[in-house]
């Protein structure tokens, strides 16, 4: 049995002397990890950077088995932001949450669409929405998806300032002062504002956070990078500290 694809490295792993079990995600087979012999060696590891572009051939004798890889590079998305800590953290964590949250072997085209989108992108200062929006669509995939197009209570689509842990739809200033302590902060890039910080960011991630917590990683799929349920995996945990210590370096600044 074997099947080729277009793939993005999620993660690569030691496995023995020289290999690496690799984890791709596919868009006609999903999240998928395989064996690749020489995985260690020095000619791989350019090609096993988490976030490439790479052309995969999979193969094995029965479809339940690990089988092998043979990984061809097609374009090293990281390779241009190495003095870019900003954009280093967003890939490990877009890499991260995919790999401990989609079920294995399941083909989820439109999530790898929107990662290959994120992956791509050339102007710096859309990655930090982006992210927050690609993890909005991956909850959507996943069946918790948000309703930010009205306020839940009262139906307007003005003043949207909010969202609700509990059900993940808007919720307005007014309807929403009574209970403002236990509702997320909604940042206006989500609902179109064209312009955001870093504490919009923090926000936008908080959002996802909860959801993420609460539904995904209640019940991860890797014990690799949740190891325990309701946890993010520590890419994901290193991105939202790092907007948290830009946001505070900005208003000392301030």
């Amino acid at each position: 049995m074997e099947w080729i694809d277009e793939a993005i490295v999620l993660s690569a792993r030691p496995h023995g002397e020289n290999a690496a079990v690799v984890t791709l995600m596919t868009p006609q087979h999903g999240r998928w990890a395989g064996l690749m012999a020489g995985g260690q060696g020095r000619s791989a590891q350019p090609i096993l950077q988490p976030g490439n572009r790479v052309k995969a051939k999979w193969r094995a004798r029965m479809p339940e088995q690990l089988g092998h890889y043979t990984l061809d590079l097609l374009m090293s998305h990281a390779a241009g932001w190495l003095d870019n800590a900003e954009i280093l953290a967003i890939v490990s964590s877009a890499c991260a949450v995919p790999e401990a949250s989609l079920p294995e072997r399941q083909p989820m085209p439109g999530v790898f669409a929107g990662l290959a989108i994120l992956l791509g992108l050339q102007d710096e200062d859309l990655w930090g929405p982006a992210y927050v929006k690609w993890e909005m669509g991956l909850l959507q995939a996943l069946g918790y998806g948000l309703d930010l197009s009205q306020c839940a209570a009262n139906g307007t689509a003005d003043d949207l300032i909010y969202v609700s842990p509990r059900t993940g739809r808007a919720v307005s200033a007014e309807a929403g002062a009574p209970y403002k302590e236990k509702l997320l902060p909604l940042p206006g890039f989500l609902i179109g504002t064209a312009e955001w910080t870093a504490a919009d960011v923090r926000q936008g991630l908080d959002i996802t956070a909860h959801f993420l917590r609460t539904h995904v990683f209640a019940h991860p799929h890797s014990r690799l990078l949740v190891k325990q349920d309701g946890d993010l995996p520590q890419a994901r945990q290193r991105l939202a500290e790092f907007y948290g210590k830009v946001a505070e370096d900005a208003e000392e600044v301030a």
